[in-house]
C-alpha cells in the first residue's frame, strides 16, 4: 500500500486526502492545528507545523512514505519539495520551489532570466523603504515576500499611506521582509489566473481563467473566477509560451502551478505570482466541472510517480462559468446568506463553510472567505451581467 504524507488539513485540502483514501492509499497528515477537518480522512496524524522541514523529514523517513503532497499550500510547498528531494521521491527541485514561494527570489529570477517584471526592492525596516521611494513612482504595491492568499498586500497611491501598508505587510511575513513593487497597468480587463499542469517538464494543460475583484471591499483579493478567458488566442498563446520558458529555466517536473499574470501596456507578459501547487478557492474543482479532468487526482498521482496522466482538454461547446467567493463587507455574526432574483437556477455547485451565528470577518484576504458557489450561464452576455452585479444575487447578512 502506498503511503502519502499530506501537509495541511484545512477544509479546502479535503479533496486531495479524500481522493487518496478512495484509491486505497495510506494517508498521513501533518498540521499544527489539532482539530483540522482532514483528520477524519487520515490514517495517521502528527501535530507539527508544515513549515518545520526537519521535523517533517523525520516523520517522512520514519514512516517510509512513497510521496508527499502540499495541496494548495504555498507555505508547505517548499517543505514538500525539500523532503521529496532528500528521499528521492517525485518532486520539482527544492531550489526552484523556493524561488517560486518567495517574492524577492522570484523577482530576482525573472530579472536575471530575461522575463518582464516590475521594478522591485525588499526591506526589513520602514525607514529604508521610505528612503528607497526615489526608485519608484506611485502607485506601488507592498507585499510580504512569503505570504499567500493576498494576506498583507496593499496598493499604495501616496506617501501618507506607506507606513501603514508597510506594517501590514511586515506583520504577515514570516521572514519579516516586505517587497515594494512598481505597479504594472494591464491592457486587458481582467488579470489572468487559474491552474496549469506540467508532465515531465512540458506544459500539458492551461486552465486560464479571468480573475475578479470586489473593489468596494478589497481590490487586491480574488473574489471570483470566470471562464472562458476574455483574451484572444494569440495573446493567450504568448502567455503559454512564456510560461513554458519559465518551466524550462526552473527545470520543473510534474504537477500543478497556480498562476497570476497580466499583459502590460507595453504588450509584455508579466508573471505576478506562480505558486508551485494547485490553486486555492476550489480552482481544481471548478476546472474539473468545466473540463471533466480530475486535477486533484492528478496531483496525488504525480506525488507517487504516476505520470500516465490525461490532462488534455479541447472545448466542445460554448459554455460560460463563474466561481464566486462568498464574502462579507463587514464583520459580525452571520445571520444569513441569501440567494436572490433567480440565481439559484444557475448554481451547479456550492460549498459554504460558515453557519448562522458564526462570527465572520471582513474579506481582507482569502482566509476570510465564507464559501464558494459555481454558476453556469447560457451566454457570454448573461455571464458578464451576472458576475458584475453578483451582490444583487448573493448577499451576506451580518448583525
Amino acid at each position: 500500500m502506498k503511503k502519502i504524507l499530506f501537509l495541511g488539513g484545512t477544509a479546502q485540502q479535503i479533496p486531495a486526502i479524500k481522493y487518496a483514501k478512495e484509491m486505497g492509499y495510506y494517508t498521513i497528515l501533518c498540521d499544527y492545528q489539532s482539530n483540522t477537518p482532514c483528520q477524519k480522512y487520515s490514517d495517521e496524524y502528527y501535530c507539527i507545523s508544515t513549515t518545520d522541514k526537519e521535523g517533517i523529514l523525520k516523520i517522512a523517513r520514519k514512516r517510509e512514505i512513497d510521496g508527499i503532497v502540499a495541496f494548495i499550500s504555498d507555505t508547505a510547498a517548499s517543505i514538500a519539495a525539500y523532503v521529496a528531494n532528500k528521499l528521492n521521491l517525485p518532486s520539482h527541485p527544492y531550489e526552484s520551489v523556493s524561488i517560486l514561494t518567495n517574492k524577492e527570489q522570484f523577482r530576482k529570477f525573472l530579472h536575471e532570466n530575461g522575463f518582464s517584471c516590475p521594478r522591485a526592492e525588499s526591506y526589513k525596516v520602514f525607514k529604508e523603504a521610505k528612503n528607497g521611494l526615489s526608485n519608484f513612482h506611485f502607485p506601488i504595491m507592498l507585499k510580504p515576500v512569503d505570504s499567500s492568499g493576498s494576506k498583507g498586500v496593499t496598493r499604495v497611491d501616496s506617501i501618507k499611506d506607506l507606513e501603514g501598508a508597510f506594517e501590514k505587510a511586515l506583520s504577515n511575513s514570516r521572514e519579516k521582509t516586505v517587497i515594494v513593487e512598481e505597479f504594472i497597468e494591464k491592457n486587458h480587463d481582467y488579470q489572468i489566473g487559474g491552474d496549469v499542469f506540467i508532465i515531465d517538464g512540458r506544459l500539458e494543460f492551461c486552465g486560464f481563467l479571468n480573475c475578479h475583484r470586489n473593489n468596494q471591499v478589497n481590490p487586491n483579493v480574488p473574489a471570483g473566477k470566470s471562464y472562458p478567458l476574455f483574451l484572444d488566442k494569440a495573446r493567450a498563446s504568448l502567455v503559454r509560451s512564456e510560461l513554458q520558458r519559465l518551466i524550462d529555466r526552473l527545470n520543473l517536473k510534474t504537477g500543478a502551478l497556480n498562476i497570476e499574470a497580466i499583459i502590460g501596456r507595453d504588450e509584455k507578459i508579466y508573471f505576478i505570482d506562480i505558486g508551485p501547487r494547485n490553486g486555492g478557492n476550489l480552482i481544481p474543482d471548478f476546472l474539473k466541472i468545466i473540463t471533466e479532468i480530475d486535477f486533484v487526482g492528478a496531483t496525488v498521482e504525480a506525488a507517487i510517480g504516476n505520470n500516465e496522466l490525461d490532462v488534455n482538454y479541447k472545448p466542445t461547446t460554448e459554455e460560460f462559468y463563474f466561481s464566486y467567493t462568498v464574502h462579507s463587507a463587514k464583520s459580525g455574526k452571520l445571520e444569513a446568506i441569501l440567494f436572490k432574483n433567480g440565481i439559484e437556477n444557475h448554481i451547479i455547485h456550492r460549498e459554504i463553510y460558515k453557519e448562522k451565528g458564526d462570527m465572520i470577518e471582513v474579506f481582507t484576504d482569502g482566509t476570510k472567505a465564507l464559501g464558494f458557489v459555481f454558476l453556469k450561464f447560457k451566454s457570454l452576455e448573461e455571464l458578464k451581467d451576472k458576475m458584475n452585479h453578483m451582490t444583487d444575487y448573493i448577499s451576506v447578512q451580518v448583525s
